[in-house]
């Protein structure tokens, strides 16, 4: 029995197709991406499988529990993290995971050692108002009252959105060492470098999966030659490229470009074009792509 099924949900506000026949499974222990761009659903899809919001179409089960007729029993084994900030400002660190844990029926004794990594580093700021903690804090709280009841599976919905590089790397630590307690972790990111970190992904746009697998296969699945182009005159050869009959896609990417090219063209050949037309100051590098080349390509192909 898979810790979530999700078979075929759709769901649509108005004129707007949120979703569109997404299906997927999360393993018991196993921690599952859902990448992806603000808009692209995943914030919906969360709220239907805690139980927030009901599907159009089509079903899903949380620990063998059906989102629709068993929302009772599933809202009891759910930790859900929603992407805002959901916490009562002006309860304190110990007030909020204090109420938190009465909500359930359990005590922060009674599961603090589900917690007792996370809530360490709050300690020490323990009687301060939520409200008036920093980002990372805010995050590491409102983890430990998602956690307080010890909950089968866990829902994080962009839970490093505007926090910094530090917090978030300390952040996906915490998962795995909750990962390796068995817990099933669904959790939904904008940031393609977090992909990497996961056991499965599946990236998401316009409310429609465009492929689910590990991060490394969905990388080697990828045969498309691609290079980095470093140059001082990014706009101009990018615009250049983008007339040329080779070219598949050129994007700015960090301090470079990317450039995929529709046939096995090579670095000399690339340079070689790039000569004839007059470009001097720049670096060609076959690269390996990374995820958010794979999904900026997909996304391409079915847009």
């Amino acid at each position: 029995m898979a810790a979530i099924e999700v078979k075929g949900i759709g769901k649509r506000f108005k004129d707007v197709r949120a979703l569109k026949d997404i299906s997927f499974s999360v393993e018991e222990g196993e921690l599952f991406g859902l990448i992806g761009p603000d808009g692209a659903g995943k914030s919906t899809l969360f709220r239907i499988l805690t139980t927030l919001l009901l599907a159009d179409e089509g079903e899903g089960y949380v620990a063998g529990h059906h989102i629709v007729k068993d929302f009772k029993k599933i809202r009891n084994i759910i930790g859900y993290m929603p992407g805002r900030f959901s916490l009562y400002p002006d309860l304190s660190v110990e007030e909020n995971l204090t109420f938190f844990a009465t909500i359930f029926g359990t005590t922060i004794q009674e599961n603090y050692d589900l917690v007792k990594d996370i809530y360490v580093q709050l300690e020490p700021f323990k009687k301060r108002p939520a409200g008036k903690l920093s980002g990372g804090m805010k995050q590491k709280l409102a983890l430990c009252c998602a956690l307080i009841h010890k909950p089968q599976v866990l829902f994080l919905d962009e839970p490093t959105t505007g926090v910094d590089a530090v917090s978030r790397r300390e952040f996906w630590e915490m998962l795995k060492s909750l990962k390796a307690k068995g817990i099933a972790i669904l959790v939904s990111t904008p940031y393609m470098d977090e992909a990497t970190l996961c056991d499965n992904i599946a990236l998401i746009q316009k409310g429609e999966l465009l492929t689910i697998d590990t991060p490394r296969q969905i990388i080697a699945n990828f045969d498309k030659p691609m290079f980095a182009i470093k140059t001082d005159e990014p706009y101009k050869i990018m615009h250049f490229l983008r007339q040329q009959n080779f070219t598949e896609s050129a994007l700015p990417f960090g301090g470079s470009l990317h450039l995929i090219t529709k046939e096995r063209y090579t670095k000399h050949h690339l340079e070689q074009y790039l000569n004839e037309a007059g470009f001097k100051n720049y670096e060609v590098t076959p690269i390996e792509a990374t995820v958010e080349d794979v999904f900026l390509d997909i996304s391409r192909e079915v847009s």
